[in-house]
């Protein structure tokens, strides 16, 4: 039966899709973080906002809605969805180089700023169990934001950059005990025993994650198609969210464990690409949610509550995380930046505060005014980053780069598409000590190949989205060796665009085919039929009993030769472009 165009439902689908993409896009020009943009939009459509005037103003419904709850499940799968692509980063080999940051540094953090929050607050007389809440939400960092800055800028590979992103990966860490606690704590079961379950449903998920998902990923993989690679990732998100809430814990606590069961898999990187486009959207929604259980009118009575509670979470973060890394000999430099650039909360703090009051533990003004504090702070993270630059330029940049291997050095090379010629690739890269990672849609040919130790992983060269999971932004060179012309040549122009500095190396079919390639933004495109050309000419004249070295001068010389050439009527076909594009352009005669 289809859906009525006037019925509400119909109506609030439109208003929630409208504003994702006006937001989306718009912040994005902007350089800011869509999560501002969501909660204002989530603001202004709900029952605070245009909702309330509604009443006087009956045209203004049809831009409302006035029942936050019809948002309620969506925002909950956006939830999940998010803990999952976070659980997807939590592999073991990451932890375990990285484990004196996450464990050490990032441990005390968080320690550290809880404490000292929940000190600040102890004057506004909340309650101990509010006031950890409360405390506890506003200690996590935005890993959205945070990453953003400091990749846009070149600096993930600097010693702020490391230090910046074990702290995040260890309050991504402690996301799953901290919602265990709480819903454990607020069960009417009891703690222990509320406990005790939902640490037999995360063995249960862990043990289905070894087990059962590695195979039903690599059927998935074995049909090479993507939307049922992608129905794979929602049953194993879905299915361990279900676990999870089946013994009355957080569906949240089910995505995050199944996502670091993945996060061992061949399959991370293209899961993570087949989920992408749904997290930004579902997770908009429940920004939207959010925003709309925000009454602004009942805040703005008091803004100096509002402003003075945003300026005293930054400065209580930034300076006790400041003195955190100043105790475990970070420069004063970095310390700065990184206390800057993490002093704001996160959007992981609207999860639990918004978990925290949807079981009752918080409510009511107090619950209202810590998400606005936390939603204006999130509005400011970006300018908080680039006060920490500022700040790490002025004080001073550490003396020397950090060596303890907690990051794999930047630098490699990525092949994409790994056959023979990008076997033969990597054993040259090999052969000179230039790392590399390679990627193959081969599911059964990746699991042989790691076997032997390569350095591959699996992922579908098909689906354009897998380059933000492969960290270009700080590789040398991409070599695309891949069979498939479009696909090919959609690759050609995404990275070109997306980077533009990087060196792009590309296999193609005949000198056309790579004058096409060179349009298009590649740096090298080697055609296979003037190699092979090339070859048997060496060949024949080796046999022929020319010496050696004349002979490869001379098939040097032609290769350049042919290069120029090819690289000359790439130029070519860009001028008539350009010509026939200038004579549409002119005002026809009539007759």
């Amino acid at each position: 039966m289809s859906l009525p165009i006037e019925s509400s439902a119909f109506k609030d689908i439109v208003i929630v899709l409208g504003a994702a993409g006006l937001v989306i896009p718009a912040f994005a020009a902007l350089r800011i973080s869509p999560v501002v943009g969501f909660i204002l939009i989530g603001i202004g459509v709900g029952p605070f906002g245009l909702g309330a005037l509604a009443e006087h103003i009956p045209l203004l419904g049809a831009f409302s809605i006035s029942d936050a709850e019809v948002l309620a499940a969506p925002a909950e799968i956006g939830i999940c969805l998010l803990l999952f692509a976070l659980g997807l980063e939590l592999s073991v080999d990451r932890l375990r180089t990285m484990r004196k940051l996450v464990f050490g540094v990032g441990t005390a953090q968080i320690v550290a700023c809880a404490a000292a929050l929940m000190l600040a607050m102890l004057p506004l007389g909340l309650g101990a169990g509010v006031t950890a809440a409360f405390a506890i939400a506003l200690t996590m960092s935005s890993t959205a934001v945070g990453l953003q800055m400091l990749s846009a800028s070149g600096r993930m590979g600097t010693q702020a950059g490391r230090t910046s992103f074990g702290i995040l990966l260890a309050q991504d860490i402690a996301i799953a005990p901290i919602l265990l606690l709480i819903t454990a704590g607020s069960a009417r079961g009891g703690f222990f025993p509320s406990l005790g379950m939902g640490l037999l449903a995360i063995a249960g998920i862990m043990l289905a994650g070894r087990l059962v998902v590695p195979t039903l990923f690599l059927q998935a993989a074995r049909t090479r198609r993507p939307e049922l690679f992608l129905a794979a990732s929602l049953v194993v998100l879905i299915g361990s969210a279900a676990a999870a809430t089946s013994v009355g814990i957080s569906p949240a606590i089910g995505a995050l464990i199944a996502g670091a069961m993945l996060a061992e898999t061949d399959y991370r990187r293209q899961i993570e690409a087949a989920i992408a486009p749904f997290q930004g959207l579902l997770l908009g929604v429940f920004l939207i949610w959010v925003g709309m259980q925000l009454d602004l009118a009942a805040v703005v009575a008091d803004p100096l509550l509002v402003i003075g509670g945003v300026i005293a979470v930054c400065v209580v973060k930034g300076l006790t995380m400041f003195a955190v890394l100043r105790r475990f000999g970070r420069g004063a430099g970095v310390s700065a930046h990184v206390a800057a650039l993490l002093a704001a909360p996160s959007e992981t703090s609207l999860i639990l505060l918004g978990t925290a009051s949807a079981i009752g533990l918080t409510g009511g003004q107090p619950a209202q005014t810590a998400l606005l504090i936390t939603g204006l702070a999130l509005a400011l993270a970006p300018l908080l980053g680039i006060l920490g630059q500022r700040l790490e330029a002025h004080l001073g940049h550490a003396p020397s780069p950090e060596r303890h291997d907690e990051i794999p050095v930047p630098g490699r090379t990525i092949i994409i598409g790994f056959g023979r010629v990008g076997q033969l690739v990597a054993a040259m890269l090999d052969a000179h000590g230039k790392p590399y990672l390679a990627v193959d849609s081969d599911p059964d040919e990746v699991a042989r190949l790691r076997l032997e130790g390569r350095s591959v992983v699996y992922g579908d060269a098909r689906r354009p989205e897998l380059l933000s999971q492969l960290g270009l932004e700080s590789a040398r060179a991409v070599v695309l060796t891949i069979d498939a012309a479009q696909s090919l040549e959609t690759l050609v122009r995404l990275i070109r665009e997306r980077y533009p500095d990087l060196s792009v190396v590309v296999r193609a079919r005949d000198a056309d085919h790579a004058s096409q390639l060179y349009n298009l933004g590649a740096s090298e495109a080697v055609p296979e039929t003037v190699e092979s050309s090339l070859q048997l000419a060496e060949a024949v004249l080796v046999d022929l009993g020319v010496a050696m070295g004349p002979v490869i001068a001379s098939i040097h010389e032609k290769r350049a030769e042919l290069r120029e050439r090819i690289q000359a009527g790439a130029n070519q076909r860009i001028r008539p472009t350009l010509r026939s594009r200038a004579r549409s352009a002119l005002p026809r005669e009539e007759t």
